[in-house]
């Protein structure tokens, strides 16, 4: 399979136009902020608890809002919103009906990182299946401007120092590192290795040759000893059901997306959704539309980034350190649970000194219901020191107001930037506060709400993607016949360590539910999920088993334990977000759930192998 180079980019290209499509608009997302004042978050009031009053507030606004995020599927005309824009047509091939040891579905980071320890073990005859035309996963997909790493880029791009790669900027562009998962694939030999363009759509275990057959839609039939789901969390966007939505007559698209064959220069430009992608994007629209108009039902809770470049000083001294970003990503770990996580210092993570901050010592050991009260005295302070950065920074006092979270830190993904606020000072920069139930309605000129219209030339969709509700799961057909689907609705979301379910042998599902994904920064959960699945299949090579499948006891007391975790710190989570299914979800069905005590379970099973069933 050839490479080529984008002679505009420079970016290493297999069948694709992944080049830096961010450059037909102004800026990119990720400038370091000089003013102090944009980098700084006030202080708590003083005496700021967590009370009876303020849950009942916080109640009250999940309350108003359920249900009104009513999502529909991108079907007949809206099928366009799932079209690959950024790819060349297919190439062309036969389809494959033959074997090999194992099939993964997905070629981002999961994929990459696998495929990379796959080969390190000596595990050669794999195969990759993705249906984007290049590797990258959500960075493939998501090319908004604005796009950038929420989460510190030298902790969370996987193999830096295998790869000797140092991200320019602590939250690294999302081109930068789309284009560092190219030098990956490219490094490791993952091309020659994986199907582009390729969906699967069915997985069929055969209990008569111990082999599982994917068929996708270019006709395969391969068959295969093992398959592993490595297509992510965040797969499928979800496009909010407005009526009126099909009569708009001007240009529309969704933000996973982002059509840049449409010139937004001098247009008047609305975008629904506030949620982390509209965040990054909203600040680089404004430097280029005439008018945008910003339809927000639920505000982010903005907090500070404080963006900067790295340096050359700092480079050199991690890279005398041997493993040097492996320490730092397992630092990072330690501290990972939201604000806690973003906040740390450098000095910490960099293993120059041996804790974050100064930790309270107690006399007694808390209760859980104490650690949970503690735990929402703390996001209370935090949520109001956030509040209090609105008001300091945005001017009209209204526009302020609507822009306040009023739920528990967490409950809406956390955002961090110090450009989003000031945007809504600029003159052209309209919030249109359409809380709780959202937009009302769309016409052939633009949006109405509230019996006021608001004409417009272009609608982005800033909806986001659905969580955990990758249709895989519905095409996986284990033994007796049974979808993992049917199974889990059946009985209840059950695995044992979210990577086995009982009756889909030789399946592993990385970042699944119930996956222990508890990390601020889910790289470090895929690692462990690949080290895993590399672990299990030595074994098995070593002993010579050809099966793998788990007992029903010790899948049912992890999803019992799951459950239990869930349901504990409920509290933390009075909100309606796909953090929690929408507060819809079977409590411990989600990959957050099972968290702290996932590396528990994992390694007393690695040390008695008690848990499976070989054959």
């Amino acid at each position: 399979m050839s490479i080529t180079v984008d002679p505009s980019s420079g970016l290493k290209v297999f069948n694709t136009r992944a080049a830096k499509a961010s450059e037909k608009i102004t800026g990119k997302g990720y400038s370091v902020v000089t003013d102090e004042a944009l980098k700084t978050l006030p202080p708590a009031p003083p005496g700021a608890v967590f009370d009876a009053e303020e849950q009942a507030r916080y109640k009250a606004f999940k309350e108003a809002r359920a249900g009104a995020a009513d999502y529909m599927e991108m079907e007949g005309e809206f099928s366009r919103y799932l079209e690959d824009v950024y790819s060349a047509e297919p190439i062309a091939r036969e389809a494959l009906t033959d074997a090999c040891d194992v099939v993964v579905v997905g070629a981002g980071f999961a994929g990459l990182l696998l495929w990379y320890k796959l080969r390190q073990a000596g595990f050669a005859d794999v195969r990759f299946c993705e249906k984007g035309g290049d590797v990258g996963g959500t960075w493939y997909w998501n090319r908004y401007p604005g796009i950038a790493c929420d989460v510190e880029s030298y902790s969370y791009l996987p193999l830096l120092e295998e790869m000797e790669y140092i991200p320019s900027m602590k939250f690294a562009a999302g081109f930068e590192i789309m284009e560092y998962c190219q030098k990956m694939a490219e490094k490791f030999g993952f091309y020659d290795k994986c199907l582009f363009h390729t969906t699967v759509e069915q997985t069929d275990w055969n209990e008569e040759t111990k082999r599982w057959t994917v068929r996708t839609d270019r006709g395969d039939a391969m068959r295969a000893k093992f398959v592993v789901l490595a297509n992510g969390i965040l797969t499928t966007p979800k496009l909010a059901r407005i009526d009126g939505m099909q009569s708009f007559y001007g240009e529309s698209f969704h933000t996973s997306r982002w059509d840049y064959n449409i010139d937004l220069a001098d247009k008047r430009v609305g975008i629904i959704g506030t949620g982390a992608t509209a965040v990054q994007a909203i600040p680089e629209l404004a430097k280029t539309v005439k008018e945008l108009y910003v339809f927000q039902r639920t505000p982010s809770s903005i907090d500070v980034r404080d963006q900067r470049e790295t340096s050359s000083d700092e480079f050199a001294a991690w890279s005398r350190e041997p493993g040097w970003a492996k320490a730092r990503r397992a630092r990072f770990a330690k501290i990972s649970q939201g604000r806690t996580a973003m906040k740390a210092n450098d000095d910490y993570l960099a293993g120059r000194v041996p804790d974050f901050r100064e930790r309270k010592q107690h006399t007694r050991e808390l209760s859980p219901e104490e650690m949970v009260q503690k735990q929402l005295d703390t996001n209370f302070r935090i949520m109001e020191q956030i509040r209090a950065r609105v008001d300091a920074i945005v001017e009209d006092p209204a526009t302020a107001a609507a822009l306040k979270p009023y739920y528990p830190y967490g409950c809406k993904r956390p955002t961090f930037h110090d450009e989003y606020l000031p945007t809504f000072n600029m003159p052209h920069v309209h919030l249109v506060d359409t809380a709780p139930r959202g937009v009302g309605s769309i016409n052939e000129r633009g949006v109405v709400h509230d019996g006021e219209e608001y004409p417009l030339d272009v609608i982005i969709y800033a909806t986001g993607f659905q969580w955990m509700a990758t249709s895989t799961f519905n095409m996986i057909v284990g033994r007796e016949g049974r979808t993992l689907r049917d199974k889990w609705q059946q009985e209840g979301t059950k695995t044992f360590l979210g990577l086995h379910s009982k009756g889909f042998p030789n399946l592993f599902v990385i970042s699944g539910p119930q996956g222990g994904g508890g990390s601020f920064n889910f790289t470090n959960a895929i690692e462990e999920h690949a080290d895993y699945v590399v672990w299990m299949l030595d074994t098995m090579r070593k002993q010579g088993s050809d099966l793998v499948d788990v007992k029903s006891e010790y899948e049912e007391h992890y999803a019992e334990h799951c459950r239990s975790a869930d349901e504990l710190t409920r509290p933390l989570r009075d909100c309606i977000t796909y953090y929690n299914g929408h507060g819809e979800a079977e409590p411990g069905s989600l990959a957050y759930y099972g968290g702290g005590a996932w590396h528990k379970y994992r390694t007393q099973a690695q040390t008695t192998l008690e848990p499976f069933i070989f054959e």
